[in-house]
């Protein structure tokens, strides 16, 4: 998943090539092949004891259903947030690229090198 998620944003390094994990589709992908992961991780683990996640303990019996159900939700919201953090900040973080090495072009362009060499630090740091 990493090295799948590095080749992608590599190609973002290409001109005129828009980084395909800024894609709200391709997050949402890596974060249901996420969760899958983890249900059946869990069931080959723990077998049918993965569902008693899916049951708060000390609850009545009578909320019981419900809370199942409220759970089960909750499990699966998890994949959409995932994949929507996910596309958030790999948009942020290129953003962010975008904005200082545009300040840092137009600061040694316009002959202002002092002022350039704090943006073109961390660009190379980051």
């Amino acid at each position: 998943l990493f090295l799948f998620i590095v080749m992608l944003n590599v190609l973002g390094l290409f001109p005129y090539v828009f980084t395909p994990t800024t894609h709200i589709v391709i997050t949402f992908g890596l974060s249901l092949s996420i969760i899958i992961a983890v249900i059946l991780l869990g069931f080959i683990n723990f077998k049918l004891n993965f569902l008693s996640m899916l049951m708060p303990g000390g609850v009545p019996l009578g909320l019981a259903p419900f809370l199942v159900i409220i759970e089960t939700l909750s499990f699966m919201v998890r994949a959409i947030s995932l994949g929507v953090r996910l596309a958030a900040n790999i948009s942020a973080g290129h953003l962010l690229f975008g904005i200082i090495s545009g300040f840092a072009f137009t600061m040694l362009s316009s002959g202002l090198v002092v002022l350039s060499f704090f943006p073109t630090m961390i660009l190379v740091f980051i």
